[in-house]
């Protein structure tokens, strides 16, 4: 009797144990999900500052610019997240690198967040969390002046050179539309300019705000009459899978910048800032 007491006593105790480790773990999670910050947030606070990833060759979003004889990265993303991390209450701190490096560095923890006229595909959203769309923008495609009556449709591309961002939608874009065409991909839009001007390519595959900038840049380019299909368009800042908390930040000072028509201005602005040569 004593043994077979002493074996309930057991079982019931190990049940009762269950219960208070399983009530517990509840707990932790519970707590995890409503209160604790996330990783990203939490370096973000710690280190005071907010370390924005971009690929600073794709004017009017992000350049270098030389202010007060010291040259500097802006454009309209760098004024989203420069009140982004005012908001936060915390400093920016900028890191320039290639467009198809930039999540591999938000992956690492390298970066904290991506503004970069990044566009929020299906793809992208396996990896990485974006915030809400703060700028949408059409897609174009220019030429050289002298070409202007001569590309003005995507047939007038068939076996020719089409130039596209590395890594950017305009890749896919070029591969979805310009099917008989020959896609070129480069790191740096000022690279793909620069094999435009040289023959290398025979049109490049921007967006309009970038297309105006470069074009008025460069007297022997212009803007095509190509018109192409943009269901993926828009901008948004890419975040570390997993910082709700980054996001949701993120997204208030958006729908205040997007209220208050703040986008718009700086769009203006640093378009209307890009130097001519």
């Amino acid at each position: 009797m004593l043994k077979g007491s002493l074996k309930k006593l057991i079982a019931v105790s190990l049940v009762v144990g269950s219960m208070f480790t399983f009530a517990a773990c509840g707990s932790k999670q519970e707590a995890s999900n409503s209160g604790t910050q996330s990783q990203t947030m939490e370096r973000i606070k710690k280190n005071g500052k907010l370390v924005l990833g971009t690929s600073a060759d794709y004017p009017p979003y992000e350049f270098h610019k030389s202010v007060d004889g010291k040259d500097e990265i802006v454009g309209f993303d760098v004024e989203v997240a420069k009140q982004i991390a005012k908001d936060m209450g915390v400093k920016l701190e900028i890191k320039d690198m290639k467009f198809d490096g930039l999540l591999a560095a938000l992956d690492q923890g390298n970066v904290d967040i991506v503004v970069a006229g990044m566009t929020p595909t299906e793809e992208r959203k396996k990896n990485v969390d974006f915030s809400k769309v703060y700028y949408n923008a059409v897609q174009t495609v220019i030429v050289k002046a002298s070409d202007k009556d001569k590309i003005k449709s995507i047939d007038d591309l068939k076996g020719k050179r089409v130039g596209v961002q590395k890594g950017a939608i305009q890749e896919e874009i070029a591969k979805k539309q310009m099917p008989n065409s020959e896609a070129v991909a480069l790191g740096k839009i000022s690279d793909l300019v620069l094999a435009l001007k040289n023959n290398r390519v025979d049109a490049v595959i921007v967006e309009l705000p970038v297309a105006t900038s470069n074009v008025n840049a460069n007297k022997d380019l212009v803007i095509s009459g190509i018109k192409l299909q943009t269901e993926e368009a828009g901008s948004a800042v890419a975040i570390k899978k997993g910082s709700a908390d980054v996001v949701s930040a993120i997204d208030k000072t958006l729908d205040k910048l997007i209220q208050d028509k703040s986008i718009d201005k700086y769009v203006t602005d640093a378009t209307n800032s890009v130097e001519v040569k």
